[in-house]
């Protein structure tokens, strides 16, 4: 594969509030950062960070740090890889891993990691397909221009990966090229117990003590990849006030999001949210409970929810403060005066924040069937893969644009990596989850709903939950890629009851979902387009777009914080971890570090903040200096940056990551993992 270096727009003015932005590299504000840091960050520099930078498709960063397609990420971000090579008997979740030799390095079923190789703007492309259309027509056009864009981009390639990427919700639109890499390896994870110290108590706080990583490796022609583009690892131990670039993919904020979707979000959103995560955790806990195999298997599920959950909170104490919501009322209510008073713009623009709390009303009355009835699989991973191979059959017979977007050739490499892992699936834990889910979807919908009818019958969630996933085939993969593979006339003809479910309901899916992007979406999007050329045309759009999951860049300094009275240190010491540790789940060290305490140098940094700007995705984005040597490696935020959804404070929101020097010490002196340190700092 041939990498396609491109020269990035160096901005000569870009009006920023202290060091807030997660920046498109291609839009990086350069002359801010050199007037206040007095650091140039060059189109080259640019380009290197760019291609040192990975993405893992499931939802995390991660970074290249060898010229042997070493991958470092978080713990928890290759967590269901470690679960899903684990067994009752070997279980690398609570014990760790470390390949020792290359042939130990075992291969994660389903990591994807992806090289962001090309970026162009594509917007008049968008905009000319789209021109003077609304509603449903301009929604197929604008989705079939994509899938166009897309597919002309991979040219059939397998190993590309092209996505076309909104921003600024309608503003632009970006065409992103990666390089996809989907033989990926595990080679180092640590103990649970010390990459999560201090469990659900301590997650979202400060100070910490945890060592939150993994190592992970492409490999290309089965062979580890041979790589020119890595961050090299700091000789230097990165201490308070020192500048920190963050690169990752933060996956999505709403900080340009108009008051009636914030309203929309406060008041209904959100809160359902909270109610249905908190069910499911109370259920994963009670479920984890009846044993130690049911602990295990339903581990990664537990870390997930109550990780979101606590989002959740944070985002909703944030739109409930009087305050901060009254300064985003503040905010629109000035940009739309504006607007009214220019009476070109008011013809443009002036409508769009009406139409779109129109369209959240709209929203609002069907969202619950359209969760229930096209966006789930009540739980079950099994039906899952049944909903996706009976819709495959139906939308791959179409031409490319005219298919479902998750249906695009664009997306089917990845599709079928999830269609035909061969990772485990509970027969156990599939019913409970299964049943769970069927139960609180006769409770949304109510007994008599015709959808549930159709789905229940006469069966209780329990019995119908058993009956599917103790009858199905779809256990095995090779049933699974011989369903896909036999197209419509292998999945019409098939008596497995997960697959002839989700025929079953397919129309009603489809239903719904239509009405949704036929009636609701186009508004949301054209609206939205609107609203983005009015702060444009009152702002200016040298500025960074919400997160899309794309890479970007933030640019911040490592730094405390006050909490009340207290103001908090910003970097702790390994010594910490031991006067924390009480035994005790979740505040019980491994065995492998009470073992090595002697020999450990306890003044070792161990994590610090720094008030980078980041968000979820960010886990395990490379913490780099100047000379984008690695510095630490980001797999949190504090209780404070949770509401960064919809704004930035940098006086407290606060990154929190691993220190380079606590890695390397672990690495050497407790795991004895000698290979990846030599990978680390072969270059010195």
């Amino acid at each position: 594969m041939k990498f396609f270096i491109f020269s990035f727009v160096v901005l000569n003015s870009i009006t920023s509030f202290a060091d807030e932005g997660m920046w498109l590299l291609n839009n990086f504000p350069t002359n801010t950062v050199q007037k206040k840091y007095n650091f140039l960050a060059t189109p080259e520099w640019l380009d290197h960070v760019r291609l040192a930078s990975a993405r893992l498709a499931g939802g995390c960063s991660g970074s290249f740090v060898s010229a042997n397609g070493l991958v470092m990420t978080n713990h928890h971000c290759a967590h269901s890889c470690i679960e899903q090579l684990s067994n009752a008997n070997k279980d690398y979740v609570s014990e760790g891993f470390y390949a020792k030799t290359e042939n130990d390095e075992v291969r994660c079923p389903e990591i994807e990691v992806n090289r962001l190789v090309n970026i162009s703007n594509v917007t008049q492309q968008i905009t000319a397909a789209t021109k003077n259309l609304k509603g449903q027509a301009y929604n197929d056009a604008q989705k079939a221009e994509m899938a166009k864009i897309e597919k002309n981009c991979s040219g059939g390639d397998d190993n590309i990966r092209c996505d076309v990427v909104t921003l600024f919700h309608g503003g632009e639109y970006h065409l992103y090229k990666y390089h996809r890499y989907q033989d990926v390896r595990l080679v180092f994870a640590p103990e649970m117990a010390i990459a999560f110290f201090g469990g659900d108590p301590d997650n979202f706080n400060f100070p910490r003590y945890d060592l939150d990583v993994s190592f992970l490796r492409v490999y290309e022609n089965n062979r580890p990849l041979v790589n020119k583009n890595f961050f090299k690892w700091s000789n230097d131990v990165a201490k308070d006030g020192d500048l920190t670039f963050v690169s990752g993919h933060p996956g999505n904020t709403s900080r340009l999001l108009t008051v009636a979707e914030l309203e929309y979000l406060r008041d209904f959103g959100l809160i359902r949210n909270l109610l249905s995560l908190s069910e499911y955790r109370g259920f994963l806990k009670e479920y984890g409970n009846r044993g130690i195999e049911q602990r295990r298997t339903s581990e990664t599920d537990l870390f997930g929810v109550e990780n979101s959950l606590k989002k959740t909170k944070g985002k909703e104490e944030a739109l409930l403060d009087k305050n901060f919501f009254g300064k985003k009322v503040a905010e629109e209510t000035k940009l739309r005066q504006k607007i009214n008073m220019n009476p070109k713009w008011k013809v443009a623009y002036g409508s769009a924040w009406d139409e779109l709390a129109k369209a959240q009303l709209a929203l609002k009355n069907i969202k619950i069937s359209l969760e229930k009835i096209e966006q789930t699989s009540y739980g079950s991973d099994l039906f899952w893969k049944a909903k996706r191979l009976v819709r495959a059959a139906e939308e791959l017979q179409k031409p490319n644009e005219k298919r479902y977007r998750e249906f695009n050739d664009s997306r089917l490499p990845q599709l079928k990596q999830e269609l035909f892992s061969e990772a485990p699936i509970y027969e156990e834990f599939e019913i409970a989850k299964m049943t769970f889910g069927l139960t609180k979807m006769r409770e949304d919908l109510k007994a008599d709903h015709p959808f549930v009818k159709k789905v229940l019958g006469l069966k209780s969630p329990a019995t119908l939950a058993q009956e599917l996933v103790k009858g199905t085939r779809l256990k095995d993969p090779k049933v699974r890629k011989e369903l896909f593979e036999g197209g419509q006339k292998a999945i019409e003809s098939s008596k497995d009851p997960m697959i002839q479910l989700a025929l079953a309901i397919d129309p009603d899916g489809r239903a719904i979902r239509k009405k949704f992007e036929d009636d609701i979406e186009p508004i949301i999007k054209k609206q939205s387009e609107r609203v983005a050329h009015a702060q444009f045309a009152v702002n200016g759009a040298n500025t960074y777009p919400d997160a899309t999951f794309t890479l970007r860049v933030s640019y911040g300094k490592i730094r405390g914080y006050a909490e009340g009275a207290t103001q908090i240190n910003p970097i702790t010491k390994m010594q910490g971890a031991f006067d924390r540790h009480t035994g005790s789940d979740p505040f019980a060290l491994p065995k492998s570090w009470l073992d090595a305490k002697t020999i450990l140098d306890l003044n070792t940094p161990m994590n610090f903040v720094s008030d980078n700007d980041i968000i979820g995705g960010n886990s395990g984005s490379p913490v780099i200096n100047k000379n984008a040597e690695i510095v630490g490696l980001i797999f949190d935020g504090n209780l404070q940056s949770l509401g960064g959804d919809y704004g930035f404070d940098d006086s407290v929101n606060r990154a929190v990551s691993v220190h380079s020097a606590a890695l390397v010490e672990a690495l050497k002196k407790i795991y004895k993992a000698d290979r990846i340190v030599n990978d680390l700092l072969g270059a010195h």
